[in-house]
């Protein structure tokens, strides 16, 4: 009788819940009940860091596309899918210089322009513009992504991207601009120079994109002469620059690693990896001025596809806040069996010189032997703070 009682009660607690559940959405089939009850919600996968010197990482990618030049999304899909992803900010870059959906947008609205409306200036990579300049207002899909970043907390950087032939110019992201439509000019240093005007930071994207090899052309030179460029992509979609890395020791550029993607993320990157590529940004808070002073002042590291690019100590202050240590035993000859645990969602590539190296995936535990009166050192390798560079740090225990 007991059992009765008790099974009564559950099922009455059940029936309760549902009839609730059905309360707020009464149009759902009751048939499809057990599926829905467990599909109604949106999963953001979390990406767990830690905080290194004091400050928070904050997960961006600050290069990315929308139907407003060249892609195939909208820019309320890219905040969508950066919170699923787990970012915290995205940048914006719409193409100054080409936008490829423009006709198609004024095919659509035939019935509301004037009979043979056409496009104009919607490429003017190789060419300056016609008379009338950019018809478009290059502010909007920055006012759209914010609408939608609003219900998820996304921070959204306004950009654009200032694209000449990549064999001798090359593609340029402006970021934190503050007007859109006052930036393009003929003259790439000239808008460079626009977008600096606005308080701008200038990234050097792909740096090696159709080009036969990463030498520095006069027109990049002459750039970075003027101080005209901030920072440098090392990582750019399924690409990786080494020789990037040591450009932005010896010029100061910040590093940053991003997908530039046109089509969905999940496309391009989760189905082969599970962490797209992304700038980790060190700042106090998720503010456009704190972001933007935190890659200012070097405070970001570049990841993609399992690797990390910086500057060196940040690297291994990185990996340490990582990583805990425990000395699990220690034998007759003092040797000590030490358990390196990684507490975060990122993987490290780990080798003791002389060893083969061994890998730390997120949240597992590897042990080593340490012999008495040795140090624990350890290559981190898949982080490079060079082109043919890895930081090497010592783990207390």
């Amino acid at each position: 009788m007991k059992k009765i009682f008790v099974l009564a009660v559950a099922l009455a607690a059940t029936l309760s819940a549902s009839a609730q559940y059905f309360e707020l959405a009464p149009n759902y089939n009751p048939d499809m009940a057990r599926q829905t009850l467990t599909q109604n919600k949106e999963l953001r996968r979390e990406i767990i860091l830690p905080q290194v010197r004091g400050l928070n990482v904050y997960k961006a990618d600050l290069h990315l596309h929308t139907i407003f030049s060249d892609a195939h999304v909208t820019p309320e899909y890219r905040v969508q899918e950066a919170w699923l992803d787990g970012l915290d900010v995205i940048a914006i870059t719409e193409h100054t210089e080409y936008r490829d959906y423009e006709q198609k947008m004024i095919d659509f609205l035939s019935g509301y322009l004037p009979a043979g409306t056409k496009a104009v200036n919607t490429n003017l990579l190789d060419k300056g513009p016609e008379k009338g300049g950019i018809q478009a207002d290059l502010n909007l899909p920055i006012r759209l992504a914010e609408k939608t970043a609003e219900r998820y907390g996304i921070v959204v950087v306004s950009g654009m991207e200032i694209s000449r032939t990549p064999e001798t110019i090359g593609h340029y992201n402006a970021l934190f601009t503050k007007d859109n439509n006052t930036i393009y000019h003929p003259d790439c240093y000239e808008s460079f120079r626009r977008a600096k005007a606005q308080g701008a930071l200038i990234v050097h994207n792909h740096p090696g994109w159709r080009r036969p090899s990463m030498e520095i052309g006069p027109f990049e030179q002459k750039a970075y002469d003027e101080g005209l460029i901030d920072g440098i992509e090392t990582f750019n979609s399924a690409d990786l620059y080494p020789q990037a890395i040591d450009r932005a020791k010896k010029y100061g550029f910040f590093m940053v690693g991003a997908t530039d993607a046109h089509i969905s993320v999940a496309r391009d990157y989760l189905m082969r990896t599970p962490i797209r590529n992304m700038t980790l940004i060190f700042a106090k808070d998720k503010s456009q001025e704190s972001l933007r002073q935190a890659l200012l002042d070097g405070n970001a590291i570049a990841y993609g596809w399992g690797t990390l690019s910086g500057e060196e100590a940040l690297l291994k202050d990185l990996f340490k806040a990582s990583v805990q240590t425990r000395v699990e035993r220690t034998d007759a000859k003092g040797t000590r069996t030490v358990a390196i645990t990684n507490m975060t969602s990122i993987g490290y590539t780990l080798r003791i010189e002389g060893d083969n190296p061994f890998l730390l995936d997120p949240f597992t535990t590897a042990t080593v032997q340490v012999a008495a009166g040795e140090k624990l050192l350890l290559s981190v390798e898949n982080m490079w703070c060079g082109a043919e560079e890895h930081p090497v740090v010592e783990l207390d225990f």
